[in-house]
């Protein structure tokens, strides 16, 4: 008997890590200001809200309610899976609004319980029926079978470049330049990265982007069954998308191309011709090379100086409602390649166990 596929359980349960984050960020302030942490509940409708808030706060659960049917129906069936995805995101909303409560720059809202919990029935419904695809016979769960086998370790992977692909989310950072420990490293002491001039940054961020180019294209190698380099690529097209998109949308950019200076161009050039003829070495050369890329990439990004035309933007950069998804997508970008590393050292020990 084949074994149930995982993939959409480890997905509902990152996205609900993701959402409790999103939620409470940024976990400073706790206090209790004394007046009972139900009242919310019963607030009358508030005077400012706009009909963007209420979207939003349904688009945000309503991918929790779709993905946690096909990782509850499995064992409970698709309508008890349903019920149970919806309700599970009312209590995680309510639980939620109520730990507002103490935390001073948030503020519980019955507004947000009501769109959130829509959401999560409406994302519920949407799963019931169509969220069968991703498990055991579904379309999709049949091609990623074939794209990239079953089990936990294929599970995790996919979930590893999900998570990528968020981080570009975040004009902050630098194109592919996760692993950012800078500011956890000033706090503890550690002496300033690298001063700042234009040709040392420029050298620095082609070192992060071609680094990183290596490590995700031989880590997309490994997971990855057949057409390892064509769906490589188009990984790495769909990267630079997100990243114009994000800066377009998020930073007001007149061009979503402003990521292309010549230190990225130069790191895209020189990373992808490094993948393409490292893409032909035995499977295990491969992993060995993709963690010793992950290491430098992060070594280098915490080593690169402030870039203080970056900076001058940021400043001005008006995050608004997406504060805390700034907040989440830069926590997935420092902590992404802690977890990518795991992840190849497990997969390297596997592969040679099986040869």
């Amino acid at each position: 008997m084949p074994p149930r596929p995982t993939l959409p359980l480890y997905l509902a349960a990152a996205y609900t890590l993701l959402v409790i984050y999103a939620s409470i960020h940024p976990f400073s302030g706790w206090r209790d200001s004394g007046a009972p942490v139900s009242d919310f509940l019963f607030a009358a409708w508030p005077r400012y809200w706009t009909v963007f808030d209420l979207i939003t706060n349904m688009l945000a659960y309503l991918p929790l309610g779709f993905i946690w049917v096909p990782a509850l129906q499995q064992k409970h069936g698709r309508f008890l899976a349903a019920l149970m995805a919806a309700t599970l995101c009312a209590c995680l909303s309510l639980s939620l609004e109520t730990l507002q409560n103490f935390l001073p720059s948030r503020v519980p809202s019955n507004v947000d319980l009501a769109t959130n919990s829509l959401g999560g029935l409406f994302g519920a419904l949407a799963g019931a029926r169509w969220g069968a695809a991703l498990v055991d016979g579904g379309r999709l769960h049949t091609l990623r079978t074939r794209l990239v086998g079953d089990g936990a370790m294929a599970d995790a992977g996919l979930v590893l470049l999900v998570l990528w692909l968020l981080t570009q989310l975040n004009p902050a950072i630098l194109l592919f330049g996760n692993g950012d420990l800078r500011s956890l490293l000033v706090l503890l002491g550690v002496p300033a990265p690298l001063p700042y001039t234009a040709a040392s940054f420029s050298w620095v961020e082609a070192g992060v982007v071609a680094s990183n180019t290596l490590a995700i294209g031989l880590l997309a190698g490994c997971l990855l069954r057949s057409a390892r380099r064509t769906l490589a690529a188009v990984l790495f097209a769909l990267a630079l998308v997100v990243k114009s998109f994000s800066l377009m949308l998020f930073m007001n950019a007149p061009s979503g191309f402003s990521w292309a200076t010549p230190g990225c161009t130069t790191g895209l050039i020189v990373g992808g011709l490094l993948w393409l003829g490292a893409s032909f070495l035995p499977g295990v050369a491969r992993q060995a090379l993709a963690a010793v890329s992950l290491l430098l990439a992060t070594a280098l990004v915490n080593l690169a100086p402030e870039n203080p035309y970056l900076a001058a933007m940021l400043q001005v950069w008006q995050q608004g409602h997406f504060l805390n998804f700034h907040g989440l997508t830069r926590l997935a970008s420092a902590l992404w390649p802690f977890l990518a590393l795991p992840w190849l050292i497990l997969h390297r020990q596997r592969t040679k166990a099986l040869n």
